[in-house]
């Protein structure tokens, strides 16, 4: 097969690249030698990088540029070849124009397609003898590296075109998406405007500090980069001309100011080395802040909502809308499993009070969200959002099961005991972890039900009880957390309240611990008169180091989230209200790593415990003061410990 590519610039002399490494003979045509030679020595540098990282030979790449045929005359470029690829400038008389001669000039069967990111598709159609060979053929930049293309459907576009499109974007390693209508903006622009120029609005309305939306967008959405950095590094001029085009055929937006006053200025972002923020000394240092008081949502809500009218007007698949997010703009995950996780009745809320506080049109609910929340169809919680999640549910005793892949949930249900552990609460503890070593599981989540994740063990439990009694419940606490801790599969606690004593115990045995803003925690053992029996003595010191793990088991203080973060007893500390959300997305981003390599660093980095503390906690119960602690307790009153 031969290809014509029209145009040597930016997305030019990538596609031309692209094409010759799949082995086509290519013709790219500029209309000045001095734009295809520097469109060709762009490909061959893109080229020799390549090489270097050792991807092709030396061979391979001047086999490459062998194929590549620079031109200015517009008819040898097209007069024999089967597809043409046009990647001129984004208006639409100069597109037409080029369509109108090239029409006269390529062979009947040839394929014209359109690398235009915006402009109508059936509109640029009509101008030529061939709207049924006439296609979208949207590249994302840069065309070497990006595995995206949109292969847009015009009004008459036939099927035979749309098939051997997507054959040639395979043929070039790339992933096709087919956009079934030909709405502003296809799918990936559609969505980006929206949710860039909610943070733009948000930003210059509201007040809120540009570094900390995109620190959050980075910090708890996962995003790569933030919404105004992002915007910057695509060019603001090219959002501008993105967004009047879309607007101009329809698109409902209230455009933020700002991309107009800033391109006025001549600050177009990091190709000038002003916009948004300073580029002129290096990319700006943005880090992500997983506890930035932002909700990333207030911005990302508008690209669910985009999603869900694409889904709705049958312009792609939920599965081909979230894999062109995520392929286009490196999302971690598409909008509509963002939506699913957050929860759609949380979106359409966040939408509502936007509408109701600004009153902008694009601020009105999608019927699709709507409807599903209507229906109950939250998203993963209720088992079905835009996707069907199948959740599996099951009780073991005290213990409910829930899963909905790659995440299982256990958790611990006796609220009105504070979830209290006891032998039958282990049972169930161990129960749902057999059920979640199936393949589809990656990680699991451990919380409690009501106002604590776990108060520890059921002190009615300890009345009368004797020195191997005491020890053989030890015994089987450690053996059950054992079996937490060396779970070949990441634990993480989600702790929601109260863990203390045994709960806490338990929290330590998981390998993350991701904490509620209200959580508490101690080792109130000593209060009893006994000492911790299910892994406390050598897990605490572990977290915490010694000195402090000595001051919390000696005085049985409790102490807060914000303290058990700053000593090192939890990874994260978030608002109680994104507790399950901020636990989730931590969850789905190691099960997306490697599952054998993240078992592997388990066992690694978990050593080997034995039964010394089990052998201790049996010894204490031979004491005076531990039989005082325990009825004291049971009663009501202080303990008066006599050392005997």
């Amino acid at each position: 097969m031969r290809i014509a590519v029209l145009g040597a610039g930016t997305m030019g002399h990538g596609i031309a690249q692209v094409a010759a490494m799949a082995g086509y003979e290519v013709y790219l045509r500029d209309v000045s030698d001095e734009f295809v030679q520097r469109g060709i020595e762009r490909i061959r540098a893109s080229l020799s990088k390549f090489l270097e990282k050792g991807k092709i030979s030396r061979e391979e790449m001047e086999s490459v540029l062998s194929r590549i045929h620079g031109t200015t005359d517009l008819g040898s470029a097209v007069k024999n070849v089967d597809f043409v690829i046009e990647a001129v400038p984004e208006v639409f008389d100069i597109k037409a124009e080029i369509f109108r001669e090239i029409d006269r000039i390529a062979p009947p069967n040839t394929v014209f397609a359109t690398n235009t990111s915006s402009l109508p598709i059936s509109e640029l159609a009509s101008v030529t003898s061939r709207p049924d060979r006439f296609v979208g053929m949207h590249f994302f930049n840069p065309p070497q590296l990006m595995r995206l293309v949109e292969v847009v459907r015009g009004d008459r576009t036939s099927e035979e075109t749309v098939r051997k499109t997507i054959e040639l974007a395979k043929s070039m390693g790339k992933e096709p998406i087919l956009v079934k209508k030909d709405v502003p903006g296809f799918i990936v622009n559609r969505i980006l405007v929206r949710w860039l120029n909610e943070a733009c609005l948000i930003a210059e309305r509201e007040g809120k500090d540009m570094k900390l939306i995109d620190s959050s967008l980075k910090g708890r959405a996962g995003l790569p980069m933030g919404a105004f950095e992002l915007s910057d590094y695509i060019g603001l001029d090219v959002m501008r001309d993105i967004i009047d085009a879309m607007v101009g055929r329809g698109f409902a937006l209230k455009p933020c100011s700002k991309w107009y006053e800033l391109v006025s200025k001549g600050m177009l972002g990091a190709k000038t080395g002003q916009g948004f923020y300073d580029w002129s000394k290096g990319r700006p240092q943005i880090p992500p802040n997983p506890d930035a008081d932002f909700d990333p949502m207030e911005v990302l809500c508008m690209a669910v909502n985009e999603a869900a009218w694409l889904l709705r007007n049958d312009v792609a698949s939920a599965e081909e809308i979230d894999k062109a997010v995520i392929l286009g703009l490196n999302f971690p995950k598409g909008p509509l499993r963002m939506g699913d996780e957050y929860g759609l009745d949380k979106i359409k809320g966040i939408i509502e009070r936007k509408a109701k506080e600004f009153g902008l049109p694009e601020y009105a609910v999608d019927p699709l969200i709507s409807e599903k929340v209507a229906r109950g169809e939250l998203g993963i919680n209720s088992g079905r959002g835009f996707f069907d999640y199948s959740i599996k549910q099951k009780e073991f005793g005290p213990v409910i099961y829930k899963e909905s892949p790659p995440i299982a949930w256990i958790k611990l249900n006796r609220p009105e005991k504070l979830n209290a552990l006891d032998d039958d609460m282990v049972r169930g503890i161990l129960s749902a972890l057999e059920e979640a070593r199936k393949e589809e599981i990656r990680v699991v989540v451990i919380t409690g039900e009501g106002k604590a994740f776990c108060a520890g063990a059921d002190i009615r439990g300890f009345k009368g009880i004797g020195p191997i009694d005491a020890f053989n419940l030890s015994k089987r606490l450690n053996s059950a957390f054992r079996e937490i801790y060396e779970f070949p599969k990441p634990v993480i606690a989600m702790i929601n309240g109260f863990a203390l004593g045994g709960g806490l115990e338990l929290a330590m045995a998981c390998d993350l611990r991701v904490a509620s803003e209200r959580a508490q925690f101690g080792q109130p053992e000593i209060t009893l008169g006994i000492i911790t029996g299910a892994g406390g003595s050598f897990r605490l010191p572990e977290l915490v180091g010694i000195p402090k793990a000595k001051e919390l088991m000696f005085t049985g203080d409790m102490i807060t989230a914000d303290e058990a973060l700053r000593i090192g007893l939890v990874n994260r500390v978030v608002k109680h209200d994104n507790l399950e959300e901020e636990t989730r997305n931590l969850a789905m981003k190691i099960a997306e790593r490697p599952p054998i390599a993240i078992s592997i660093y388990k066992a690694l980095l978990n050593g080997q415990k034995y039964d010394a503390e089990a052998l201790a906690f049996g010894l204490v119960f031979s004491t005076e003061d531990s039989g005082e602690g325990i009825n004291a307790f049971l009663e009501k009153r202080k303990p008066e410990f006599k050392g005997r």
